[in-house]
């Protein structure tokens, strides 16, 4: 099974959002923008900055966690390529 590790921007938060899925990404990315209780419900501008492709959903997350254990800003940009995303 294909899984992705993704990273979603905000302009209007200026916030990104590490997650990984095995769903198509238009699917995931309409349910991030979705008004519901989580982080991604406050805004409705998220888009996709940045994914990976893993053969299984386990490595996915693996990668989501490496990243979300950075905690740091800078090393997701420069991951990502760019210093302003939006």
């Amino acid at each position: 099974m294909e899984a992705l590790f993704y990273i979603l921007f905000s302009s209007s938060a200026s916030k990104f959002y590490i997650g990984h899925t095995t769903e198509p990404m238009e699917e995931r990315l309409r349910k991030h923008k979705s008004k519901h209780k989580g982080f991604t419900g406050k805004s409705v501008d998220w888009v996709v900055v940045y994914t990976e492709s893993y053969s299984t959903k386990s490595l996915a997350y693996s990668r989501e966690r490496e990243v979300k254990g950075w905690k740091s800003r800078r090393r997701i940009e420069k991951l990502i390529g760019s210093e302003h995303p939006d």
